[in-house]
């Protein structure tokens, strides 16, 4: 069973190409925003998923519209890899610490989309990355994929810490979630 998707989206801000393989790969990301392409690859290579991204925006205005549309897009690319959803362990979560901040994700592939997204940032830049664009990333993947996501730093002083902590205990959690450990669907009602 293939748990593969390729997905595009096109628009006057945007053009955004997306590939998962939730069964592993290569990671290649290319957005034209140096920390979000870190942070997207420590993602896929924690989720040891394979993962294609090639974003152009229109950085001249900012961020923004590049890293929410990735979100979304990789949130449906994610959904639709994972089909009926059947057999999957459907939750996870972890802690990472780095340096000194620790920070954790829970989540749960249930189809109903939510987002607790509790993380000051310190800092309102890292690089040419808006650290306040880390929440809006989280929302827009957690609704197109279907997932409520709880985000927190419990505490930190680095925004660049607290965001690669946020994004490598974000795929660590998706990893453990996304694993096929029997049949049907993990659920009483017996349906995602």
């Amino acid at each position: 069973m293939s748990r593969r998707a390729e997905l595009t989206r096109n628009t006057k801000e945007t053009q955004v190409s997306v590939g998962v393989d939730l069964d592993g790969g290569s990671v290649e990301v290319s957005t034209g925003i140096g920390f979000f392409d870190h942070m997207l690859t420590a993602f896929g290579f924690y989720a040891r998923m394979g993962l294609c991204v090639k974003v152009t925006g229109d950085l001249h205005v900012d961020g923004h519209h590049t890293v929410e549309d990735t979100g979304i897009v990789l949130g449906q690319a994610i959904r639709e890899a994972l089909g009926s959803r059947e057999g999957i362990r459907r939750f996870g979560s972890c802690y990472v610490p780095m340096d000194e901040a620790l920070t954790f994700t829970a989540l749960d592939f249930s189809n109903r989309p939510y987002l607790v997204f509790d993380a000051e940032m310190p800092q309102e830049r890292i690089g040419e990355y808006d650290s306040c664009l880390t929440v809006e990333f989280m929302r827009a993947l957690a609704v197109n994929a279907g997932l409520t996501l709880h985000q927190r730093c419990l505490y930190g002083a680095n925004a660049h810490h607290i965001t690669e902590g946020l994004f490598k205990s974000l795929g660590m959690a998706v990893r453990d979630a996304v694993q096929v450990t029997g049949g049907g669907v993990t659920s009483t009602k017996g349906v995602l």
